[in-house]
């Protein structure tokens, strides 16, 4: 809110500087001062978001009636016409079509000065005709949410808005529909709990109060003291419960590239092989255990590293919606080979700030959670995932046990068997354990010529054999860790060749030889497909072992 001095200067509610309006609105009502964003009626929040001049709202706009002939200390009928009187509106939710970043989009945004942008009957269609409208054709769906929470002067017909809009975005990610929310400040209540909580990517503006009840009733029903930033975005970003937070000018720049990255395209397909998938054809391998010493190199290049060398944009999303967002494991919308993917891989990092922060690539429960949530989104929306597998094994440790590190291992597995596109998995460092196969259960398994992957790592194998660590030489070669044997033995069905010394000695040839062998693989799979993909994947795993007998 701004609290206006003159007529052409106002005071921050954030920072109580006085500022000149027009330099604020310039700024689209972020104060220069501060930051702090400012709220937006409907026409400005269209201004900030889509194409000038693209926008045309549906014929007719929805109205709310008074179905229960309402009166507080004015009849409902009276506060709806001043409403409209204020606002120039029909009801809290103006929607329609237009484009952003030269792409269309059917966009919905809300009015937090038409009775506190409430959810009542007419905002509750509005909304679920803007989905319909998006299924219809097929067009990303972006809604723009500002609201105290559901009307109370309709009774249990607010109420019921929750479920009518709720299982209306359920239906357009059923059809493989993109639906991008934009949560800005307030977002409460009834439709934080319905539509805007549920589109496939979650976007925040910086300082946004998101949340089911609001502090002040938190804070009386409770009689405690808040956190510090309670319910901003910031504090639920850390919490698991955001993709994104945004600065209100990078909001259009950022939903232009997430349009762009959903849209289906076969990526291209390179010229000239490169996978290797005839164990004799290898150049001869170091040591197996000269080969673990080379996966682990911090100077090799980090799942991050081939991404943006592999990728000509990449948008990385946040969070498991439920917990937090474990920097252990990155993933989201990525243009590979000219045509947009589902990237997820294990980060580690080259030094140990980074490694400290990453983890050294543990995943915990959220980061296996965030994964599933990026793989089933994939699916819904066609988008072809590539993985990156680069870590020693998952998060061990109590906090991991009491978030279900096993129940999310097994998640993973089972929702990868399940996906209707191409997977395809590359092994770049080190593949340990169930945490490495939780992102490894591809149609097609590359690894880099130098990169290891076993059920346990040698260090932990002598320690559990023979009581210590001083037999992980040994071990090493005992456990066929390397690029040969684990292809011998059908664990991998290609190996793409390294430098002479390893991926740290060339780090952009290794990652341009990388680059070849992910599109040749995509390629192979590209005409496969939902349920062949799925049954293609099925057999892959249902060869693999030795059993004796029937």
């Amino acid at each position: 809110m701004t609290v206006v001095v003159t007529d052409e200067w106002t005071l921050c509610s954030g920072c109580s500087a006085i500022v000149y309006l027009p330099r604020l609105a310039r700024a689209h009502f972020v104060c220069p001062e501060c930051g702090r964003h400012h709220r937006l009626t409907a026409a400005e929040r269209l201004d900030t978001l889509v194409d000038e001049g693209s926008f045309r709202p549906a014929v007719p706009q929805v109205r709310s009636a008074d179905p229960l002939g309402f009166t507080d200390t004015l009849p409902y009928a009276e506060r709806l016409s001043r409403a409209r009187a204020k606002t120039g509106l029909a009801d809290a939710v103006v929607y329609g079509e237009g484009s952003i970043g030269g792409r269309p989009a059917v966009v919905a945004v809300m009015e937090f000065a038409f009775l506190g942008g409430s959810m009542g009957s007419a905002a509750g269609e509005a909304v679920t005709r803007a989905c319909e409208l998006a299924m219809r054709t097929r067009t990303p769906l972006v809604l723009s949410v500002a609201s105290g929470g559901a009307r109370m002067q309709e009774g249990a017909l607010s109420l019921m808005q929750m479920g009518k809009t709720a299982q209306a975005m359920r239906r357009l990610q059923r059809a493989g529909v993109l639906s991008v929310c934009v949560l800005t400040d307030p977002t409460f209540g009834g439709v934080s709990a319905s539509f805007a909580t549920l589109g496939d990517v979650l976007i925040a503006e910086r300082g946004a109060l998101i949340g089911f009840a609001g502090p002040r009733v938190i804070a009386a029903a409770t009689r405690e003291k808040l956190p510090e930033g309670f319910q901003s975005a910031e504090y639920l970003f850390a919490r698991g419960m955001l993709d994104r937070v945004e600065h209100r000018d990078g909001l259009r720049p950022l939903l232009a590239r997430l349009l762009a990255l959903a849209a289906r395209r076969v990526p291209e397909r390179p010229a000239t092989p490169i996978v290797v998938r005839d164990a004799e054809k290898l150049t001869r391998p170091p040591l197996p255990h000269e080969t673990v010493r080379l996966a682990r190199d911090t100077a090799r290049p980090t799942a991050l590293d081939c991404v943006w060398h592999l990728c000509t944009d990449f948008v990385e999303l946040h969070g498991d919606r439920l917990h937090g967002d474990d920097p252990a494991i990155v993933g989201g919308f990525a243009r590979l080979g000219g045509a947009p993917v589902m990237i997820i891989a294990h980060q580690k990092g080259h030094d140990t700030k980074e490694l400290v922060a990453r983890n050294f690539g543990l995943a915990h429960p959220e980061g296996y959670r965030k994964a599933l949530r990026l793989m089933r989104l994939a699916d819904r929306l066609g988008l072809p995932v590539v993985t990156f597998v680069d870590t020693q094994g998952a998060a061990p440790g109590v906090g991991a046990e009491d978030r279900g590190q096993s129940w999310a291992i097994a998640e993973c597995l089972a929702g990868l068997s399940e996906l209707t596109v191409p997977v395809v998995a590359t092994i770049i460092g080190e593949g340990g354990s169930g945490g490495a196969l939780a992102l490894a259960m591809g149609n097609r398994v590359l690894m880099l010529g130098n990169a290891v992957y076993s059920v346990i790592s040698p260090e932990s194998c002598s320690t559990i054999l023979h009581g210590d660590p001083s037999r992980a030489v040994e071990l090493a070669s005992a456990l066929h860790l390397t690029a040969p044997d684990l292809l011998r033995l059908g664990v991998v069905d290609g190996v793409v060749p390294e430098p002479a010394g390893g991926a740290q000695e060339d780090p952009a040839a290794a990652m341009d030889a990388l680059r070849t062998a992910v599109l040749e693989t995509l390629g192979e799979l590209s005409g496969m497909e939902g349920a062949q993909l799925r049954k293609d994947r099925y057999e892959r795993f249902r060869r693999l072992g030795v059993a004796e007998g029937d």
